[in-house]
């Protein structure tokens, strides 16, 4: 077969150690277990709290992972793209950083930023440029210290979110493997539901600003759980039909890791058995950009070679989309 398709060949991951559990968000807002649990399917999460290290900490941890895994020589990566919505600073490039840092000395890198769908859209974008002929080897990172935008007396938010990354290697294929289909959608509408205030161009950063907590994320849980259980659902089903694939064809669900009853909708809408859905949230909350690489790093023992993948992701926007994928590889 003479046509390039982008398969992904390797992937790792990274979470950092301290451990946020519902007990101790009990004792910080007025909150239990039981409503965090069967409202989200979130159990805990992952905080980065070292001082100074923000989410290229996390991108260099989840992409080293990967290299030592593949035994590959970083000098042959010819582009890392940084799906992030949590750079570690404005205008300077946090992928271009984490590229310097772990050897990859003869790649370009950028940021790519779509809210959730982030590391959805990525892998679009790290396809295209495999399947153009010109790049043989691109790492896609998923990464998101989200503690860093989390205000801690909030409990519309505080439960939600974790932080972690998640790397892939997307390579030339030429037995019809890899990224098959996709279907990406944005919707302006969504600007208002899930946002911060501050810090941007339209209102930059000021005393008041800092006073009035605007640097914190704000979501409008109802809307944004709304839009997303119809969009993710739609876009899942809808690219199964274009494929002709049954869920019977259908191998794993990689859905964005928001919350599980957003999950369920979504495998109930494609009639998937519960043992295809792969879940963490339980175990990292919402790590926005992250979540499907990590599925795809604490679930790669279970893929074979030829599994049709369906990925599936809602972000703030809003963003959101479906991509099939067929697995390239069985893990050595």
């Amino acid at each position: 077969m003479n046509t390039i398709t982008a398969a992904i060949t390797a992937v790792g991951g990274y979470v950092p150690d301290f451990v946020l559990s519902n007990q101790v968000l009990e004792t910080l807002v007025d909150t239990n277990d039981e409503w965090i649990t069967t409202r989200t399917g979130i159990k805990e999460r992952r905080l980065l709290k070292d001082s100074g290290k923000g989410t290229s900490y996390l991108a260099i941890q989840a992409a080293q992972d990967l290299i030592k895994k593949s035994n590959i020589n970083p000098a042959e990566i010819d582009l890392i793209i940084m799906a992030t919505t949590t750079p570690d600073m404005l205008v300077a490039s946090t992928g271009v950083y984490v590229a310097t840092q772990i050897g990859a000395i003869n790649a370009f890198a950028f940021d790519l930023q779509a809210a959730c769908s982030s590391f959805l859209y990525g892998m679009s974008v790290a396809s295209a440029y495999v399947q153009s002929g010109k790049y043989k080897k691109v790492l896609l990172i998923g990464a998101d210290k989200m503690s860093s935008i989390i205000d801690y007396t909030d409990r519309a938010t505080c439960i939600i979110f974790g932080d972690g990354a998640g790397a892939v290697l997307f390579e030339p294929n030429h037995e019809g493997l890899g990224l098959q289909d996709e279907i990406l959608r944005s919707d302006g509408i969504g600007r208002e539901y899930l946002k911060i205030d501050a810090g941007g161009s339209i209102l930059p950063a000021s005393k008041e600003t800092v006073e009035n907590r605007q640097h914190f994320v704000f979501q409008d849980g109802k809307t944004v759980f709304k839009y997303a259980v119809s969009g993710m659902a739609d876009v899942s089903d809808k690219i199964m039909q274009r494929n002709n694939l049954t869920n019977n064809d259908v191998n794993w669900l990689i859905a964005h890791q928001a919350n599980k009853r957003i999950i369920d909708a979504t495998a109930s809408r494609m009639n998937l058995d519960e043992e295809k859905v792969l879940i963490n949230i339980h175990k990292y909350g919402n790590t926005t950009s992250a979540t499907l690489p990590l599925l795809l790093s604490d679930f790669e023992d279970k893929f074979k070679k030829g599994d049709n993948l369906i990925f599936a992701a809602f972000g703030g926007g809003f963003t959101w989309g479906s991509i099939y994928l067929k697995w390239a590889y069985n893990k050595q």
